[in-house]
């Protein structure tokens, strides 16, 4: 793999240019400051907090209640390994509207910076392509990252996008942490904005 060059920060905008088309479910602490800085802490982003390892189950299931909007899951290496077996029933259901960003700087931010199975043997695409997700891409640099977006457009889903990024600090955005606030905002917003 290429040196790894990516400032986690920088990522997210150029994969969705148009993050107002997509429903967002992040995962805990750095993947969710991402990505409520890229959607402005929106209706249309709900960011999990306390429940490590939901964030790709709990995109799928919003995949299939909303199957007329493209659901993305923005979640961390740490977080999706504790729930690494919800790959498997995303292949297995294969909502083509899901897309599953993981953000992996190879160690555990949220807890004092520990170094992670990433930055050794474990290879998250290998795993989602072993749990049968078809269409998966690796990026670790600005070059790969111009192609992702593309990826999403013209590739059937589900997707599994792994950017490998630098350790650093993840986007400075204080959002809103009261999770019944954020549930009933992202379920008003997904119901005002649905087609009807």
């Amino acid at each position: 793999m290429a040196q790894i060059t990516l400032d986690r920060r920088e990522v997210l905008a150029k994969i969705f240019p148009d993050p107002d088309s997509y429903l967002f479910i992040s995962g805990l602490a750095g993947s969710s400051r991402d990505a409520a800085g890229l959607t402005k802490d929106g209706a249309h982003l709900y960011s999990m907090a306390g429940a490590m390892g939901a964030a790709a189950s709990t995109g799928l299931g919003v995949a299939m209640a909303a199957a007329d909007r493209k659901v993305a899951v923005i979640t961390g290496d740490g977080e999706l390994l504790m729930n690494v077996g919800s790959l498997a029933t995303i292949a297995t259901i294969g909502p083509g509207n899901l897309s599953i960003v993981c953000i992996d700087n190879g160690c555990h931010g949220e807890t004092g910076g520990q170094t992670g199975h990433t930055s050794n043997r474990t290879d998250l695409a290998m795993m989602a392509k072993g749990a049968g997700i078809s269409s998966i891409m690796t990026v670790a640099t600005a070059s790969d990252l111009e192609a992702v977006a593309g990826f999403l457009a013209e590739t059937p889903g589900p997707h599994f996008v792994l950017v490998k990024v630098k350790d650093g600090p993840p986007t400075v955005y204080r959002r809103n942490l009261d999770l019944a606030e954020c549930r009933i905002r992202f379920r008003n917003g997904f119901q005002q904005s649905s087609p009807a």
